[in-house]
């Protein structure tokens, strides 16, 4: 009973912790309007950590703090809003596909891309209308989506690499198990 409570205990540190880094990292990308992407991403990473090595609903909690402090805090938005819509969740979700056999496992992880790309156009269709009515640029949707699902395809091999990484090598290095 102690044991159990005890690993709770350090769990909820750890998450909260990680939550507050990943405010962090996500306050950088808002100073730099540049790395809105790269900072979601590198958010992400802390739940990696957290599938791993907390598992439950550990890593979902990270991800909801990291995104309700981020909103709250963040004097630009667009970070966290990339790490809330897509990049905080996806590795969650990742290692719970990863399970399946290897087509269902592709083809849902594109559904969930789409899924997350059409959620992000319609709000963006519905509060920023002149965004998307671009004169003389109708090739531009196109685009940004084969931009866009070419970087998903990208981020979810890097994903895969780095769990690969951190499982065959830092953890036995970090002593975890």
């Amino acid at each position: 009973m102690r044991d159990r409570i005890r690993r709770r205990t350090k769990y909820l540190t750890v998450s909260a912790m990680l939550a507050a880094l990943g405010v962090i990292i996500l306050m950088l990308g808002s100073l730099v309007d540049v790395l809105d992407l790269t900072v979601a991403v590198l958010a992400s990473l802390l739940g990696i950590y957290a599938v791993i090595e907390m598992g439950g609903v550990y890593p979902w909690l990270i991800w909801l703090v990291t995104s309700v402090l981020s909103f709250v805090l963040l004097p630009q938005k667009t970070p966290a809003l990339f790490y809330a819509a897509f990049a905080g969740f996806y590795p969650i979700v990742k290692e719970k596909l990863e399970r399946l056999k290897k087509p269902i496992c592709l083809t849902l992880k594109i559904v969930v891309f789409h899924l997350c790309l059409g959620a992000l156009v319609g709000l963006a269709w519905l509060f920023l209308p002149g965004l998307l009515d671009m004169e003389g640029a109708q090739w531009l949707p196109a685009v940004l989506y084969l931009m866009s699902f070419a970087g998903f395809l990208l981020y979810d091999f890097a994903l895969t690499q780095l769990i690969t990484y951190y499982l065959v090598r830092l953890r036995k290095r970090f002593g975890i198990k």
